[in-house]
């Protein structure tokens, strides 16, 4: 048995079994997002969505507050994704190098983008799921099973 898997916590798993369940959640978080956000871009690149935000703009009952806002959205619809694009990689690779305990930097960054609402598809789903990782991850047996860099 090597060290990694020797790190049995008072909690009665060790490291691997602790990180194994919300990782795997990550990835699923990242997966969808990334998803979406490939979505996004083929909806931006083709315009799929021009006809229903012109609708929506020239929409008399909508205040010109939410227009503005929806304005500066679709204005930005293909820059966003690709940022959402990049945040869901970072989670689904982050949350592999969780499983693996290879990166315990970029597992906690994959953590914390999960928990930040917004930034992917899933922020609903996310956010326990951001806040279980980094649990898990401040635990000191689990620190430990990381390699140092």
């Amino acid at each position: 048995m090597d060290n990694m898997d020797s790190s049995a916590g008072a909690g009665g798993g060790n490291a691997r079994e602790q990180v194994s369940t919300p990782a795997i959640l990550l990835m699923v978080v990242g997966g969808i997002s990334v998803l979406a956000a490939l979505w996004g871009v083929v909806q931006a690149l083709t315009g799929a969505n021009q006809a229903a935000m012109e609708q929506m703009l020239n929409n008399p009952q909508l205040p010109e507050g939410a227009k503005s806002i929806l304005a500066a959205t679709s204005k930005g619809g293909i820059f966003s994704s690709i940022f959402q694009l990049g945040l869901g990689g970072v989670t689904l690779f982050g949350g592999l190098k969780m499983k693996n305990l290879e990166s315990y930097g970029l597992a906690m960054a994959a953590s914390i983008i999960a928990i930040i609402p917004c930034f992917g598809s899933c922020c609903c789903i996310g956010i326990p799921i951001g806040i279980w990782s980094l649990i898990i991850l401040n635990k000191p047996e689990v620190k430990a099973a990381f390699p140092r860099s």
